[in-house]
């Protein structure tokens, strides 16, 4: 599928959050290359497979194939996932896994537009439907380009980057992107980090709506668990992991108020409302032998928790507007 196949991270531990037994029905809400899923249906899993990045599905159907029944892949984004398994004729299901960000396939291929390693297009979609990255880079203001690449790639110039990009427009490159960005920050070959890194995360957050997605997935896999249920989660950067953080914290009883994205504003407040998870299971990270195999675990974090019998909360927070 890739000169640089997608290596699932955290494999065994996903696997023991996940405690699956033979015959019940788990979602892989993030299918890529199969890994999980395939791993998952050797367990004994019945496994519903969700992506929605075309080209994971059409490559997928081999994986598919192969399970003998046990993987059903469908298109989709994993935040929908209670209307996908509904369509399906699924109401509960045993376990929710997500790994959250791009897979290797997408960094790898040169025409996705998700890395400046090679020179490709200025997409980044993965669902290759709606605005790409040079829509956004080239059509949106100063301003709103300077609060996506400080509010979703931290980067304290953002003013300055943004200043840059307007006026090297128009961007059709990931090559010219990535120049642009060096050359406001004078950024020098021999310096070990790249900031590019940090503005192509910003705008491949932002394109694919990845935070919002993530929010919203973590509510619709609470109204799909049954009790007993289980989550795992694996992310890669600080936003996603408090995100998946304050929701279980939140959801278990263990702290009011909201993400820093969506802050809690209902009148009861968390107190009043039974517990939708047990208490999370501590964080788990790879360990040196897992980030030496594959370089790109080292930011990789493990969060998951047990679905309770009480009542779903449903959609309960809301936007707060980006920061400036």
């Amino acid at each position: 599928m890739s000169d640089s196949p997608h290596i699932p991270v955290l494999m065994d531990e996903v696997l023991d959050a996940l405690a699956i037994q033979p015959g019940e029905i788990h979602v892989d809400g993030t299918f890529g290359a199969g890994g999980y899923s395939r791993a998952m249906a050797a367990r004994g899993a019945q496994v519903i497979a969700l992506d929605r990045d075309p080209d994971a599905i059409a490559e997928g159907q081999a994986v598919i194939a192969a399970s003998n029944g046990a993987i059903r892949l469908i298109a989709g984004t994993f935040s929908a996932m209670d209307r996908l398994l509904a369509d399906a004729g699924v109401a509960t299901v045993s376990g929710v896994t997500l790994d959250i960000g791009v897979s290797s396939m997408q960094l790898d291929r040169a025409e996705r537009g998700f890395s400046f390693q090679r020179d490709g297009a200025l997409d980044m979609r993965m669902s290759r439907a709606g605005m790409s990255a040079a829509d956004f880079l080239n059509d949106a203001d100063e301003e709103e380009i300077a609060n996506i690449l400080y509010h979703y790639g931290d980067e304290r110039q953002s003013r300055r980057v943004a200043r840059f990009i307007v006026a090297a427009r128009p961007l059709t490159t990931t090559s010219a992107f990535a120049s642009v960005v060096r050359r406001a920050l004078g950024h020098k070959p021999h310096e070990k980090k790249d900031p590019a890194t940090r503005a192509f995360q910003a705008v491949r957050i932002h394109v694919n709506g990845e935070l919002d997605e993530l929010e919203r997935g973590l509510e619709a896999a609470e109204a799909v668990l049954e009790p007993g249920g289980r989550i795992a989660i694996v992310t890669f950067h600080s936003l996603e992991d408090r995100i998946v953080k304050q929701f279980l914290r939140q959801r278990s009883g263990g702290e009011a108020g909201g993400s820093r994205h969506r802050p809690d504003v209902t009148s009861d407040g968390p107190s009043a409302r039974a517990p939708s998870f047990q208490k999370p299971a501590r964080a788990v990270r790879p360990g040196d032998a897992e980030t030496a195999a594959n370089p790109r675990a080292r930011s990789a974090t493990l969060r998951s928790a047990v679905r309770t019998a009480a009542p779903p909360w449903g959609k309960h927070m809301v936007n707060e507007g980006l920061r400036t």
